[in-house]
């Protein structure tokens, strides 16, 4: 007899519907077809246990199974469900009359209970577009696959409830989850706040306009001045997700596994942290089973590379392309795959080897060819895709002492969020561009253009402190996101000024 039912296989951030044929005949073998990994292969044992416990005879016949289309690899442990529910059908024991209607997922233990499987989000957009009723999949992951409308998504527990459902002997309850409710509930969830932060002003300032204007940012101060504690605050101050940002987040977080219990939407914008010990392709993606790298788990929110000059020298080349492109395309024999990487970068920074050159109480220790060394540990092109580089000094005692707190990151958030509303209408007929850090030279030319003032000022700056040719397209844009931030049409001198200030590692008298 022969039966067909539905799976999914993940490619990239996107999902394909994989059919499985399943056909008995008189014999004794079992073969599996269709491009199936090892542990497709593995799940005839875990099938076989999984029957045997709950009182279901495995068939005595020969069983040829087909996962159609060929030519894609079928990976993970997410086919056990289906193929029982096939192998049962196709030898009688499950009516396979409600079948062709469902698109069904899960991964078996010997017991027969379902496992959580990866890529249950973007499994449930395909069976929606492909029209399919529901969607039976393991109850730990319903409620993410549940932000999908229009399609009924059926949690289940163990084998034996989605056996009974297709046999017409159970009901499974249908996961509801209020998608807009979920999403606007969770915006303003953060754990960090500036508030909780002494001192620091002018390093405040610097995060404020680069979440205005979506400006990459490194930190260079002395260890304990407080560069990790107020690169972790940054998200509390970014423009909110929008729904559809939320989602496409969401996708690649559950591509890659790191969805946690009971989490139907990422509301907030992602932070993520990498050690320096990181390989290039854990940074980018790819491996021998695809996934999404940091850079792309990083997408529509914050990348933070702590101790920027310890990182693989290879590893931070791969960042100039996703940083300028907002994709990364993996390119490898068997398989090219696009993983979105829309992300803003975080960097910081010792200013030398020991820690304390430029500090106002400590003495360094390294000469002016070390600290020359460490800088050039990061290249000229990774550095001229950074618009704001901020120095940090330690926080005086006074500060420290101080009881008073700062102000919030609620309210430095409604200042970032009105500029970036500016910056939405100035590039509302632009494709592509939505911040000014993304801004062209043409766009340049019409938007960030300073005023006679202004130019003789950048002058003199380029010419006194010796800054460097590639910093003055930097140096326009981070001032028409401080102009943005003071919600003036024009660039004036004191906007230029504040944004020359931001070019530290630009100076040719930087060690000497």
């Amino acid at each position: 007899m022969l039966i067909k039912l539905f799976g999914a296989a993940v490619q990239g951030i996107d999902a394909a519907i994989v059919t499985i044929e399943v056909n008995t005949s008189r014999g004794i073998k079992f073969f599996l077809v269709g491009l199936p990994d090892s542990a497709v292969k593995e799940s005839h044992e875990r099938i076989l246990s999984a029957l045997q416990v709950n009182g279901y005879k495995f068939p005595s016949c020969q069983i040829v199974i087909n996962m159609a289309p060929a030519d894609i690899k079928k990976e993970g442990s997410s086919y056990d469900l289906p193929l029982a529910i096939g192998i049962l059908a196709a030898t009688g024991s499950v009516s396979d009359e409600k079948l062709k209607k469902y698109l069904i997922i899960g991964e078996l233990s010997l017991d027969g209970s379902l496992q959580p499987v990866r890529g249950a989000l973007p499994i449930a957009i395909a069976a929606r577009n492909q029209g399919f009723e529901g969607f039976i999949l393991p109850k730990q992951n319903a409620r993410e696959a549940a932000v999908v409308n229009n399609l009924k998504v059926l949690g289940a527990e163990n084998i034996v409830e989605v056996i009974e459902f297709f046999n017409g002997t159970r009901e499974l309850e249908p996961t509801v989850v209020n998608t807009r409710e979920e999403f606007y509930r969770n915006q303003s969830s953060f754990p960090f706040d500036f508030a909780d932060v002494k001192g620091q002003e002018n390093v405040k300032r610097a995060l404020e306009v680069a979440a205005a204007g979506g400006h990459n940012v490194i930190l260079i101060g002395p260890p304990g001045s407080g560069k990790s504690m107020m690169a972790k605050r940054l998200p509390g101050i970014l423009p909110p997700l929008s729904l559809g940002e939320s989602l496409e987040t969401t996708k690649i977080h559950s591509v890659a596994g790191k969805l946690g219990k009971d989490i139907s939407l990422i509301a907030v914008r992602p932070f993520r942290s990498p050690h320096h010990t990181i390989s290039q392709v854990a940074m980018v993606g790819g491996g021998t089973s695809p996934q999404p790298g940091e850079i792309s788990l990083a997408h529509n929110g914050v990348l933070f590379l702590d101790e920027l000059p310890e990182f693989n020298r290879n590893v931070l080349e791969v960042l100039r392309q996703p940083l300028e492109d907002r994709h990364i395309t993996v390119s490898r024999a068997k398989y090219t795959l696009e993983y979105p990487a829309n992300f803003q970068l975080v960097a910081s920074m010792n200013p030398c080897p020991c820690g304390y050159y430029n500090h106002p109480t400590r003495n360094c220790v390294c000469s002016p060819g070390q600290v020359r060394r460490y800088l050039n540990k990061i290249s000229g092109p990774l550095l001229d895709r950074i618009d704001i580089q901020i120095e940090i000094v330690p926080v005086p005692f006074e500060k420290m002492s101080d009881g008073a707190p700062g102000e919030s990151s609620s309210a430095i958030r409604q200042r970032v969020i009105q500029a970036r509303q500016i910056q939405e209408e100035r590039f509302a007929q632009t494709a592509g561009i939505y911040s000014n850090a993304q801004m062209t030279s043409r766009l340049l030319h019409l938007h960030a253009q300073p005023d006679a003032q202004g130019l003789k000022l950048l002058q003199n700056a380029m010419t006194r402190l010796n800054l460097s040719a590639r910093a003055y397209d930097r140096i326009l844009k981070v001032a028409r996101t401080i102009a943005d931030l003071e919600q003036s049409a024009n660039i004036l001198p004191h906007h230029l000024a504040e944004a020359i200030s931001y070019r530290s590692l630009d100076r040719e008298s930087w060690a000497g």
